[in-house]
């Protein structure tokens, strides 16, 4: 079975939460598309939330080359304000005093999303120093971005190491449904099989 740590192990109440998603929705005039991602989240941020954590959404948007316009995330937060049915609180960084003013304000339950990680070129070099700004502003991380969750950038794999680290409920439901399809194939198998951890 996996080997990860899930939000029933963690104690999140009064916690300031940095919780790794997969945002990066189809949008046509900075408007979404397609609410599936934003579906799919709704469960960990919703349970992070009524356990009195301080959700702080981190995500990427697009391959912006520094900060653009048009691969904000405040468009993205608003959506998903009304998917998740409570307000998303939105601030133009990922870092620095404004990022760190607006998670100081917040209250347990409430849900911030912070700007496009990818507005920093660190993020995809996965700076140290860019992590610890990051790790600045959470007491625990959580990872619920499955379809990055293989990058070895800021957000996705230099926090892991920083804080206390945990699997959101998407990316553990995806994990555990790879896990058993793997031990039924090996256990209905008649020839040896071999199984690749390249990527």
């Amino acid at each position: 079975m996996a080997n990860f740590r899930t939000l029933d192990e963690a104690d999140l109440r009064g916690k300031r939460v940095l919780l790794r998603l997969d945002l990066n929705v189809p949008t046509e005039n900075s408007e979404v598309t397609d609410t599936t991602r934003l579906e799919r989240v709704v469960p960990t941020i919703r349970e992070i939330a009524d356990k009195g954590g301080k959700v702080i959404l981190l995500s990427h948007f697009g391959r912006p080359k520094g900060r653009d316009a048009k691969n904000s995330l405040k468009p993205v937060a608003a959506k998903l304000s009304e998917v998740l049915g409570r307000a998303v609180g939105f601030v133009d960084d990922c870092v620095g005093e404004r990022a760190e003013a607006a998670i100081r304000a917040m209250q347990p339950g409430e849900v911030l999303c912070l700007e496009n990680t990818r507005f920093h070129p660190e993020e995809e070099k996965n700076d140290p120093a860019f992590v610890a700004q990051l790790a600045r502003l959470g007491d625990i991380y959580v990872n619920d971005a499955f379809s990055a969750a293989h990058r070895a950038h800021a957000s996705t794999e230099g926090l892991a190491h920083k804080l206390s680290a945990f699997a959101g409920r998407a990316i553990a439901q995806i994990s555990v449904r790879e896990s058993m399809f793997t031990m039924s194939v090996m256990m209905k198998s008649t020839r040896p099989i071999s199984i690749s951890a390249e990527r």
